[in-house]
This record gives C-alpha cells, structure tokens and sequence, in this order.
C-alpha cells in the first residue's frame, strides 16, 4: 500500500503548477562548437533536454538561446510542437550564466501563468533523466538541488576508459533543481554576471534545502576531451 502511496504522491507532485527555465545560451568556447547542437540517439542536444522537460508536464518551459540560427531552428520546430515552450534570446550570452537566468525569470513574469515552483536545467547534463526530475519535482522543500561529485576533468581522465571519480573531490549541490517561484523572483535583482544562485541557496537555513543524489550529472560537457569521452561511452553520438 506505501508503494502506490508514493507513486500517487510523486504523480501529484509531478503534475503541480510549476514551469521550468532551460538556460542554454552559453557560447560553448572551451568545447570549441555549439554544445546545444551536439547529437544523442540523432537529435540534438537542445531537442533532447526540451522533450525531456516537457515530461514533467509544466505550465511553460522558457528556453534561454544565444543568437545562434541552427539553434534557434531547433527551438522553433519544437516550439510548434508543443505550445508551452517559449523561447528567448540572451543578446549578451558572454556575461554569464545569472544573465540568462535574470532573462528567465522576466519571461516568466510576463507569461503572467500561476506557479508554485520553477525547475531549472542546463543543457549539457548528458545522462540526466525524467526520474531524476521527477525526484527533485517529489520534495516539497523551497529549494531541492541535484547532488554529484565535483570531479577534475584531466586529459588522462578522459583518455583512460578506467578512470573513476576522485573519492576526496567536493560535492556539489547544483542544477538541475526546483525552487520556490516567490523565492526565485525576490532573488531575481541579485542575479548578476556569474554570480547565479549557489551564493543565495547556500545562505539558506538547512531546514529549507534538500538534495537528491546522482553522480551521472557529473558528467557535462565543457570540453573536446569530455566530448571524446561522452561519445567513446556511447552517450553522444559520434560525428561524421
């Protein structure tokens, strides 16, 4: 009987009035090409972490772009698939991830929509999953942060098929996570450059953050050796 009590309640939660805000304008310069277009199973990057955020069933999913044309396509197609997606353009992409997340949150208060929560996703969590969400959309905490290993990403690493994390590297609480839209929006005037919002989360009493573990989110892509990497592992697909 507790099982399909906590089935129903995660339905319940997954189903709330929350909206999610993807931030993928970043300009990819240490991986050299735009991460957003890399391909997984034949579809890329932005499509598969768009679809995958609309199995949480939001009310809006705002998508935050440079002004990239493939990438915009991209946006586009999906965008006339599923009505709830809103794009927009970050002008300024190199000033930082908290400009984009600034961006968000305005499109958010425009799209004038009743929210309780806002998840927020990067782009490049390569082996992020619809159970992970689901988990982090389950708590009902202000704020519910994915949790997974800081890891040193060294050109042996990436080269070296038997390489494991480092047991003694930190632990990061870091996206994707859920927060308290009022929350979100008083934080708002504070989101400046890189300054995003782990300074503000960590400022919290503990009583009002929890985490959700999984060390597969450690795996991103910033660079050509973790893309090497991604596609050696069969994560990305590998390019013609």
């Amino acid at each position: 009987m507790s099982g399909r009590i906590n089935d129903m309640a995660l339905s319940t939660q997954k189903t709330s009035a929350h909206a999610t805000i993807i931030l993928a304008s970043g300009l990819s310069q240490r991986l050299g090409q735009p991460k957003q277009l890399l391909n997984k199973n034949g579809k890329a990057l932005i499509d598969v972490m768009l679809k995958l955020a609309v199995t949480t069933q939001p009310r809006v999913i705002i998508v935050i772009i440079p002004d990239h044309h493939a990438i915009a396509d991209a946006v586009t197609d999906l965008a006339a698939q599923y009505s709830i997606i809103q794009m927009v353009v970050n002008p300024q992409p190199e000033t930082g991830m908290a400009h984009s997340l600034y961006l968000g949150i305005e499109a958010l208060i425009d799209a004038s929509l009743p929210v309780e929560r806002v998840l927020i996703m990067g782009i490049d969590q390569i082996l992020l999953d619809e159970s992970h969400l689901t988990a982090l959309l389950a708590s009902a905490q202000a704020v519910v942060a994915s949790e997974y290993h800081s890891w040193e990403h060294t050109d042996k690493m990436y080269l070296d098929d038997h390489s494991i994390p480092n047991s003694s590297a930190k632990r990061i609480a870091g996206l994707p996570l859920v927060i308290d839209n009022g929350l979100l929006r008083q934080w708002q005037s504070a989101l400046t450059g890189d300054k995003g919002l782990r300074h503000l989360i960590r400022a919290l009493p503990p009583s009002q953050i929890s985490t959700v573990t999984n060390d597969q989110l450690s795996y991103d892509i910033d660079t050509p050796e973790q893309l090497a990497y991604a596609q050696q592992k069969g994560w990305l697909d590998k390019q013609l």
